[in-house]
This record gives C-alpha cells, sequence and structure tokens, in this order.
C-alpha cells in the first residue's frame, strides 16, 4: 500500500508569496498546486544547489528566471515549500540554510548559517559555516557577563535554540545583544530566552507552554517533527488541492495559518474546566480565542450543540464573525454562534416574550425620568451630592446583584470612599428600591439587572438546556461580575466549559471590574499568559506601557498582572507625544503624520490609518478638516468598522477603536488625561488601548 508524501507550506514561502507580482502569483500557484498533488513526479526537476550547507534544500525551476526552494529528504516522505524568488536571490537564500530537528523538542526549525574566513587560515582551507551572530559593538566598556551561561545544552534546546545557534547564544550578555538575534531564531526560542533574562527557570518556561522534553527525539523524523506545536508556529501542512488553494489565495494574514506554540496548544485539546487566558495587546488574545472556537466546534460541538462565542461589544463580535468566516469552513461556522452579550441577552428576552427594555444610558427617555423621581426620595440629612448615587448604583448595588435592604447592609463597599453605618445604608437604600420600582413601570430593566435575573432563571429552571457545547470569551476584562455569573449559569460545569481570554492593562469601563473566582467560575491550574506582541512595534509597546505607570493592573481574579515580561517582535520609530492648542492644531499636526507615513511607503503599498479621539463630537471635526486637506475620511461606528474601506483614514472614539488594529495611529486626547495616575488610571487605559492599535507608526496629541 503506498502513501501520499506530506506537503508542507513554510511561513517564509508564504510571506514571499504575497510580495510577488500578480503575474508570477499565478504561475507559482499553478505549480504549487502541481506540487502537492505529487511532489515525486518525474516532471518536477530538482536541482542541486551549489554551495548549500544542506543538501536536501532543492531547487525547483518554474520559468526562465524564478526558481522554487524545496525540501525534498535524503529519505522520508516530507516536502516542503520553502521560498520562491528569482534565480540568483533564491540561490543566495537557500546556501545558508538548513531545517534541521531540535534534538530535544523534536521540532522542526530553519537555521541560517554564514560563511566565517579565518584572517589566518590556510590558503585553499575550506571556509566553515558557523551560525549567524550580531558582532558586539565597538565599546570601551567592559564585556557583559553571558545571559545564559549557567544553562547548559540541554535547556538551552528545551526553550527552543537550535543546536547550530548555541554559541551565539551564549554570546549574549544584554538585552539588545538577543535583539540582534531575534531574526535567526525561532520565536519560541527568543521569548524563552527573553523569560529566563526576565528572571524566570527553564522549567517555569516549560511548565507554561506545557513542553515536554523527556522524549526521544528522531532528528530525522520530519513526519513526526511537523506534529509538534513549534513546527506548526512556522509549517502548515496542506493535505489537498483546496486546503493550498484557501490558504495562498487568502490575503496575507498569519494568524489565519501559523500560531505560537503556546497559542497552538492553549487552542487544541481537552480542557477540565475553565480557562483564563492573560496577554497585553497584540499577543494574538482574540486570535487564539478564534482558533479555540474553531477547534472546539470540529471536534467537541456535537448532537446539535454549538459553540458560543461573544465578546462585549457589537462591532468587536461583527469583526470576530467575519475573521471566522475566513478560517473556518462554512460546515464549521454553522455550530458557531458569534454574539455579543447584550445581543444575546436581548435574543434571549424575546425569546422567553420578557417585555422589559434594557438601559444602557441612564440620562435617556424613560430611565432619565425613573431616576429622577428616585433622587426626589433621598434622605435630605445625608450631606452626600447626586453623584454618590450614582456610582453606589453601579459599583455595588448592581455589581452585588443587590436586591434588599438586609443584602446591602453587609454589602462590601471596598474603594468607595465614603463610609457609611448601619443606619445611614438604611438611609440611601430607598432611592434604589424606588429607581427600580420606577424602571418597571416604565417596563424597563438595568442591564446588570437583566444579566442577574435571567441567570437565576437558567439555574432554576432544572434541566434548562440552551444548546452549547463551550463558550469562548473575549475582552473578559469588560465583563462585571453579573454578566460573569450568567455566563457561569448557561453552560453546566465540566470539560471545555468556558474558555476566557482578557488584559487588566485594557480595563475601559471600570465599574466592570471582577474577580473571576467570586463568580463561580474557578480557574486554578489553567491560568495561562501570552508575552509576545506580534502587533505593536516595541517602541510603541513602550510608550503604551509607560502610560500606566503607577496605575494597578488586576489580573480578572483578585490578583495582580504586571507588563514587565511581555516583548514585541518588531522595531519602528518611536511614537512622538506632542501638546497642541486644540483640535485645529491637532487635526493639522494628524494630517501632517499622514502625508508623511504614506508619502514613504512602498509601491503597492497600502498603509491603515485611523484617528482616534475622546468623543464623537471631536472624531467628527477632526473627519471634517482632514476632508477639507481632501483626505477622505470614514468613521466607526457601533454598526460597522469598515473594516473593506481602503484608501481612507478611519476615525473612532477611544472605545470603538477597542480589538481593531491599523498601521498607524493618532491618538487625540485631552490634556489632563496624563494627570496623576491615581486619579487618572480609567483614562490612562483608555490611551493604552488607542496607542496600541498601531502596528508601525503613532503620534500621541494632547490637546
Amino acid at each position: 500500500m503506498s502513501f501520499k508524501p506530506k506537503v508542507a507550506l513554510a511561513q517564509d514561502f508564504l510571506l514571499q508569496l504575497a510580495r510577488l507580482p500578480v503575474s508570477v502569483h499565478s504561475k507559482v500557484m499553478k505549480w504549487a498546486i502541481q506540487f502537492q498533488a505529487d511532489p515525486t513526479s518525474s516532471g518536477i526537476n530538482y536541482e542541486n544547489i551549489n554551495g548549500a550547507k544542506d543538501s536536501n534544500l532543492k531547487s525547483v525551476r518554474l520559468d526562465k528566471d524564478w526558481r522554487g526552494i524545496v525540501f525534498k529528504p535524503s529519505k522520508g516522505d516530507v516536502y516542503v515549500l520553502l521560498y520562491v524568488d528569482h534565480h540568483d536571490d533564491a540561490y543566495r537564500w537557500a546556501e545558508n540554510r538548513k531545517l534541521t530537528i531540535n534534538p530535544v523538542t523534536g521540532a522542526m526549525q530553519m537555521v541560517t548559517l554564514e560563511h566565517v574566513v579565518e584572517q589566518e587560515a590556510e590558503a585553499g582551507a575550506p571556509e566553515q559555516p558557523v551560525p549567524y551572530y550580531a558582532a558586539p559593538p565597538q565599546s570601551v566598556e567592559p564585556v557583559a557577563a553571558p545571559l545564559y551561561g549557567e544553562l547548559s545544552d540541554t535547556e538551552l534546546m528545551s526553550l527552543g535554540v537550535p543546536e547550530e545557534l548555541l554559541s551565539a547564544v551564549r554570546k549574549i550578555g544584554s538585552e539588545e545583544a538577543l535583539d540582534a538575534l531575534q531574526s535567526r531564531l525561532p520565536a519560541e526560542a527568543y521569548e524563552g530566552l527573553f523569560l529566563v533574562a526576565a528572571g524566570d527557570s527553564v522549567n517555569q518556561v516549560l511548565q507554561a507552554r506545557e513542553t515536554r522534553v523527556d522524549q526521544a527525539i528522531d532528528t530525522s523524523d520530519f513526519a513526526a517533527a511537523l506534529a509538534t506545536a513549534e513546527s506548526q508556529s512556522r509549517f502548515v501542512v496542506v493535505d489537498d488541492d483546496e486546503a493550498m488553494l484557501a490558504i495562498m489565495n487568502a490575503p496575507l494574514a498569519q494568524w489565519r495559518v501559523f500560531l505560537h506554540p503556546t497559542q497552538n496548544k492553549l487552542a487544541r485539546g481537552d480542557r477540565s474546566g475553565p480557562v483564563r487566558v492573560l496577554g497585553g495587546a497584540g499577543t494574538g488574545k482574540t486570535v487564539l480565542a478564534m482558533h479555540r472556537a474553531k477547534w472546539l466546534a470540529e471536534n467537541r460541538a456535537l448532537g446539535g450543540k454549538k459553540v458560543l462565542f461573544t465578546t462585549f461589544t457589537r462591532n468587536l463580535a461583527l469583526d470576530i464573525e467575519e475573521n471566522l468566516k475566513t478560517l473556518c469552513s462554512a460546515d464549521t461556522m454553522s455550530r458557531i454562534e458569534v454574539k455579543n452579550l447584550d445581543a444575546w441577552v436581548g435574543g434571549f428576552m424575546r425569546a422567553r416574550k420578557l417585555e422589559h427594555r434594557i438601559v444602557y444610558d441612564r440620562k435617556q427617555d424613560g430611565a432619565l425620568q425613573a431616576w429622577q423621581s428616585a433622587l426626589a426620595t433621598k434622605d435630605a440629612t445625608l450631606d452626600v451630592p447626586d453623584s454618590f448615587y450614582s456610582d453606589e448604583l453601579e459599583q455595588v448595588v448592581l455589581a452585588q446583584g443587590l436586591t434588599t435592604l438586609d443584602q446591602y447592609r453587609t454589602a462590601r463597599r471596598i474603594g468607595r470612599g465614603v463610609i457609611l453605618s448601619r443606619a445611614k445604608r438604611d438611609a440611601v437604600w430607598p432611592v434604589f428600591e424606588e429607581y427600580r420600582g420606577q424602571l418597571a413601570s416604565r417596563k424597563l430593566k438595568e442591564v446588570d439587572d437583566a444579566y442577574r435575573e435571567i441567570g437565576e432563571m437558567i439555574a432554576t429552571e432544572q434541566g434548562s438546556e440552551l444548546g452549547y457545547a463551550a463558550i469562548v470569551i473575549d475582552e473578559t476584562q469588560d465583563f462585571g461580575p453579573q454578566a460573569l455569573k450568567l455566563l457561569r449559569a448557561m453552560i453546566a460545569h465540566g470539560p471545555n466549559d468556558l474558555f476566557f481570554v482578557g488584559d487588566g492593562h485594557q480595563r475601559i469601563y471600570s465599574r466592570n471590574r471582577a474577580a473571576m473566582s467570586r463568580c463561580g467560575i474557578d480557574i486554578r491550574g489553567r491560568s495561562r499568559k501570552l508575552y509576545l506582541n506580534y502587533r505593536t512595534t516595541d517602541e510603541i509597546r513602550r510608550q503604551a506601557v509607560a502610560l500606566l505607570e503607577g496605575c494597578e493592573i488586576d489580573d480578572l481574579d483578585d490578583g495582580h498582572d504586571e507588563s514587565k515580561r511581555y516583548k514585541s517582535l518588531s522595531h519602528g520609530p518611536a511614537p512622538e507625544v506632542r501638546k497642541t492648542s486644540g483640535l485645529e492644531e491637532a487635526s493639522q499636526a494628524a494630517i501632517g503624520f499622514i502625508q508623511q507615513w504614506r508619502s514613504a511607503q512602498a509601491e503597492n503599498e497600502s498603509l491603515s490609518f485611523c484617528v482616534v479621539s475622546y468623543s464623537e463630537k471631536s472624531r467628527d471635526a477632526l473627519g471634517q478638516q482632514l476632508q477639507a486637506a481632501g483626505i477622505a475620511s470614514v468613521p466607526i461606528t457601533a454598526q460597522s468598522n469598515h473594516a473593506d474601506a481602503r484608501n481612507v483614514v478611519h476615525l473612532a472614539t477611544m472605545h470603538r477603536a477597542k480589538g481593531l488594529e491599523f498601521d498607524c495611529v493618532i491618538v487625540v486626547a485631552p490634556e489632563n488625561y496624563l494627570g496623576p495616575a491615581e486619579e487618572t488610571a480609567g483614562q490612562r487605559r483608555l490611551l493604552y488601548v488607542a496607542l496600541t492599535r498601531a502596528k508601525r507608526g503613532a503620534l500621541l496629541l494632547q490637546v
């Protein structure tokens, strides 16, 4: 019985494919389909590459000028499309590269080697390949002690360091030297080395990754190597023409195909209960959540059940649904329901013929009338402003689901600033009771009360079945206690039930701060963290993190998070922070920034831009200034983020920009947003969110 050889695509191949002229792209596509069908065909003329360090790397002729570089093993049945370029450039790329298997992790790794010619070598002596590493800078400063001098070769390789790069890694004496070697290291090796330099032990890194290093590895078995999560972060196996075309025809979006090893492991396989994944902006939390939903839908959504993917806002849910459609087959999508939680609650209420409408803004219409009527009943002897009652309602009564005076008398009020005796609580409570009564008479209900009541309804209905095999939750930091309790009630306790991703740095709705354990969600032993930022340059990331200095960052479960172990993979210009006299001067600065980046963009490159402002009014004013300067713009609203719009500048408020990304971002904010950290934590988090929407360039304007 004959077996079809296994064909894989390398990340470098897809990156290069996206850069090819249209005429060449179609030619490569046609050849790749034929190659996938039978890489052993006599019609494929493999040619040796003179001087190549890896004899398994072959050249394949596409036409008189273009060549493909292919890994063709001397034994085994794995073939890998590695690269495509002009004849000379393709050969040059291949000469000093070697496809190897890490002898400790079993991962397939592409290693770059370079020639070093010894000055005093005998004439005619062969050049020896050595691992590439950046030369140390010329300096009179003493040479730093090696960062990894205490680690054994096995420990370094267990972090993902290729055997061929051990000597280069041992020379690293600073974070800057590590960054200089980054482009030659697999992502997991770079991350592991960074975490060790930051203070983690090798065992801590491996445990967090769930990496086994106790297995015997056959360094010639490339088929087994391809099965590892590490290999799948840079190589994708294609089983048929349809899969090949889907990957090669899709716009270049790395997340659709490649996942970091940690993401890959978290996305797949069974979990014994709720999982929480933390990660700073740009670390791929939403990407991971989408891949998790896909795996669950394909493997655990059985018997007509579905996977619910929920998030906080409607436009984020719409964006996620569109991205899932590019990631999943129609059959898989039929088993995934994407809906923000408020929309889900609204649908549940309609299905149950519950007539109440939900209040999202207490300052409008019937809700405003109800609130004013409630305030008219307040005890005049209490020396507290009206704003106290509003904050107390949101942060204590609604957040904790208090429905009786007895509950309010014993409620926790940490952080409220005003101490209330039992007598004062007794005097305050009638306002909240009156407000709820006024709402009920108008068939209105606060959203937190709706969450609580629906959660209780589901929990008390014996045998109630909503039809979900699993629930995946994005932007967890924006959900309050009653929302988390509702999510817990929506699915029975069990394997794969709840999967949360979030980031306390991006908590922009401070009243929604919640501890998962207090909401019946036990994540002990199932908490993980993502460290590598794939979106934002390290310069932008550092500026954004600096804005949060002095602000407390929680881990969504009554603990604390920190930023020192986050790291970006890309670099670029540091964002400029500039003060302006008002919106008109800010708009001129934004126009100049946009024109500068557009003039510098490469041919056939179309950069995406977004101006992020602090209010809808300021957003629209800035848009008018852009239009007057001949720069087309489009606002992002709750209904649409206009993801398909091209050659326009997007306009957004800081809340609406959440979850999106652009090449360049201009953030416009009032100067008082950067006041004392203890007073402006909420505003600073908004700035953090806005600034980290940028992938390449950013400008922060204070007005």
